[in-house]
């Protein structure tokens, strides 16, 4: 029977990195973020969707969509943003479970399933385990800051836009913490599969 692990942390929690060393444990990874992706290309479904809905205007030359346009469009207005959730979720949650069951089809014993919405999105049911990858919200703050050059308050609004990570930590199975070295978020990670059994003794 496959075990479904679900990844998430939040905005700056450094999920990626700890994403990418699943990925070197040979485990296999639905990404939400690349299937939110892949929707809205031509020719698919949620992008018919899209142009119809915000119209010929919010595509680039080579047909695309140009997401920075749709995004000040739809940030600046909570109408635009439900319209456009309608759109593309329900076609992102039937693509990671359609990629979810063809791995345990394929007799994959372990699937992560990385989602950084997992809870806001409310799709714990999609998964069997919660790993929450954690810093604290200062080291949050400072990292995002960092990251995208941005005011302390353009920050901060960002994360606001999500549930506290502090929350999400109580409410996971695990949490790594991501706030000291590389190293200490992979001996975390190592030793938590083992537990799982999802892994044996990986140095």
């Amino acid at each position: 029977m496959a075990v479904v692990i679900g990844l998430t942390g939040s905005i700056a929690t450094g999920k990626s990195t700890i994403s990418a060393m699943i990925a070197e444990l040979g485990i296999p990874i639905v990404d939400a973020d690349k299937i939110a992706r892949d929707v809205v290309k031509p020719g698919e479904r949620a992008y018919e969707k899209i142009v119809t809905t915000f119209g010929e205007n919010m595509l680039n030359e080579d047909k695309t969509i140009n997401r920075k346009k749709l995004g000040r469009i739809v940030f600046a207005n909570e109408e635009n943003r439900t319209k456009l959730n309608e759109i593309i979720h329900p076609e992102i949650r039937k693509e990671m479970l359609q990629q979810r069951d063809t791995l345990i089809a394929g007799g994959e014993p372990c699937i992560v399933m990385d989602i950084p919405l997992l809870f806001e999105s409310k799709l714990m049911h999609f998964v069997d385990k919660i790993i929450v990858v954690y810093v604290d919200e200062s080291t949050q703050l400072a990292r995002l800051m960092k990251r995208d050059q941005s005011s302390a308050e353009e920050a901060q609004e960002r994360i606001q836009a999500q549930i506290p990570v502090s929350k999400k930590a109580n409410l996971a199975d695990a949490i790594i913490d991501n706030s000291q070295t590389k190293k200490s978020s992979q001996d975390q990670l190592i030793s938590l599969f083992n537990k799982w059994n999802i892994i044996k003794d990986e140095k």
